[in-house]
Formats: structure tokens, sequence, C-alpha cells
């Protein structure tokens, strides 16, 4: 007994859309802003909606800020920096601020840069410390890595003044902090300068 073969079927195609409007895209000008509404028939994206509608995946959060393509900073010996800045009455202090910033502001392409750090040593020298552990720590963050260092570092700075230790143990964490940072991307020269 033979069985009765049925011709193999075919899967229905699937549907099909009108091409867009050769207007389609364009800024309406009767709308505000240059807005331009999706065309009859084109609403929100679907099941069966064409492929140059469909949003492109998310971006995962550890790649929502684009990598530092800059140049990496230098490693400064931390207790070289503590000895100049007393050796040069504080002077030193703000040669590290202009120095550091300016090279995380060219490596990240985000933050004050050394121009306007300097500027905020020299008018409000008690903020700088806070901004430079916020800035360290956010070099780490645009990798996706967590903070060592943040702003709330800087109140070993003041009022840890009081104590007379605070600042050297906000300068120690920090600068290594740093350092960790240029290290971890292949820097290996260490220099004051």
């Amino acid at each position: 007994m033979t069985m009765p073969q049925n011709p193999p079927q075919n899967p229905p195609p699937p549907p099909q859309h009108p091409p867009p409007p050769p207007d389609a895209g364009r800024p309406d000008e009767r709308a505000p802003y240059g807005y331009a509404a999706p065309p009859a028939g084109y609403g929100p994206q679907g099941y069966g909606s064409p492929a140059w509608t469909q949003q492109m995946p998310g971006v995962p959060a550890s790649e929502q800020y684009g990598r530092p393509q800059g140049p990496v900073g230098q490693v400064r010996p931390t207790g070289m920096i503590i000895l100049l800045f007393f050796v040069t009455l504080g002077i030193w202090g703000l040669v590290y601020y202009f120095q550091t910033h300016e090279e995380m502001k060219r490596h990240s392409g985000e933050g004050l840069g050394g121009v306007l750090a300097l500027v905020i040593a020299f008018i409000v020298g008690l903020v700088s410390p806070f901004l430079l552990s916020n800035e360290v720590g956010q070099l780490y963050e645009r990798r996706g890595q967590e903070k060592p260092v943040s702003a709330l570092t800087a109140l070993w700075f003041f009022p840890g003044l009081f104590i007379l230790v605070g600042p050297f143990i906000w300068f120690v964490q920090t600068n290594n902090a740093l350092n960790a940072y240029w290290q971890s991307l292949g820097q290996t020269r260490t220099t004051l300068v």
C-alpha cells in the first residue's frame, strides 16, 4: 500500500510593507524643531516591521561611556611629591594639580583640564582635593570598574586637616589610585614633572 505524496508546502511569504514615501524622514516645516512624524502605516516597532525601522540593540552599561583614547599620563612617586611640596612651600602642589588634571583631560576628553584646575586651586584651594579625587574616580568608572577614590575621599584633606595626618592620607590614596590607573594602561615610566 502506497501513501499518497503531498507536494511540499511553502511557508506563506512575510507580510509586505509598501516602500516609504520619498519625503519620509524629512523635517516637517510645520512641526516644532523640525520633527518629522513617521509616515502613515509605519507605527511602533514590532513583529513584521521592516528592517529599516528596527532599533539597534541597546548598549551594555559597561560600554556606555567610550573608552578613553588620549595619551596615558605619568606615574608620580608619592613620597617625592610630598617632599617637593614641603621644599617648595606648597608651590609644587599647584604644579601637581595642573599636571594631573591636564593629563586626565587629554586622556579621557572630560574633566577640568590643567588651567582651570590651577585657577580653582588659586582661588578656592580647599575645593581642589575634592575635584582631583572625583576625577580620578571617574577614570575608573568610565572603564566600568569600581572607584577606589571619590570626592568623599577628600574629606581626609578637609576636615582631616585638623588631625594633621588627614591630608597625607588623602594624597597617598588619591595619587596611588591615579598611578595604578596609568600603570594598568601600560605606563612604567616615573616622573616628577
